[in-house]
């Protein structure tokens, strides 16, 4: 069977730790619902996680699990801290573009695994806000990676502001993380962008 594992943050992880199948309850759960049953789908996120957390259990999570198709959404907490905790050693766009690049470098050694990056999505449901200016060169970084990586682009983000300048539904419980509306346009953003090559 198929292994599609996705790894991230707490948008990822949605209660997963809570949920029976471990899947949680946000856009995973939904594109798992979506797929053919011959997908395994395994849910990889950790609340809190930023591109460093990603480095400690990259072996453990990603390589030993040898996944068909490898779903990456991380830089959210790599901005948000530099905002809501400046004391604590933060990740810059360089940095968070050095890091990335090994964890993709560590993955290429794994010749049957598609990848799929998605980019960061919004800090505050508004385009002008100062998280989301600060997550401009993040996003840029993952846009730069997939094509560097041959990977699969979801662009989450760009996909977010257009739905934030409509103004017409919320998409965040606190300007992160997401309300079912929100998941719902991550799932459907991930499956427009994926699956037509990966099931083709």
């Amino acid at each position: 069977m198929s292994k599609w594992l996705f790894i991230g943050d707490s948008i990822t992880d949605s209660g997963r730790n809570q949920d029976p199948e471990r899947l949680g309850s946000g856009y995973v759960r939904m594109i798992k619902n979506e797929l053919e049953s011959t997908v395994q789908v395994v849910n990889k996120g950790v609340s809190g996680n930023r591109i460093t957390d990603l480095e400690k259990r990259w072996q453990r999570d990603v390589i030993e699990a040898n996944p068909s198709v490898l779903s990456i959404s991380i830089g959210i907490n790599d901005v948000w801290r530099q905002l809501d905790h400046p004391e604590m050693k933060q990740v810059y766009p360089d940095d968070f573009k050095e890091r990335f690049e090994g964890l993709l470098n560590q993955t290429s050694k794994l010749i049957n695994t598609k990848l799929v990056l998605m980019e960061p999505t919004i800090i505050k449901e508004d385009v002008h806000s100062k998280g989301n200016q600060m997550l401009v060169p993040y996003v840029e970084i993952v846009r730069r990676l997939a094509i560097n990586y041959d990977a699969i682009l979801v662009p989450t983000h760009t996909v977010f502001l257009e739905r934030v300048k409509q103004n017409d539904v919320i998409l965040t419980t606190d300007g992160v993380h997401m309300t079912e509306a929100g998941n719902k346009l991550m799932a459907n953003t991930w499956l427009e962008a994926s699956t037509p090559k990966l099931l083709r």
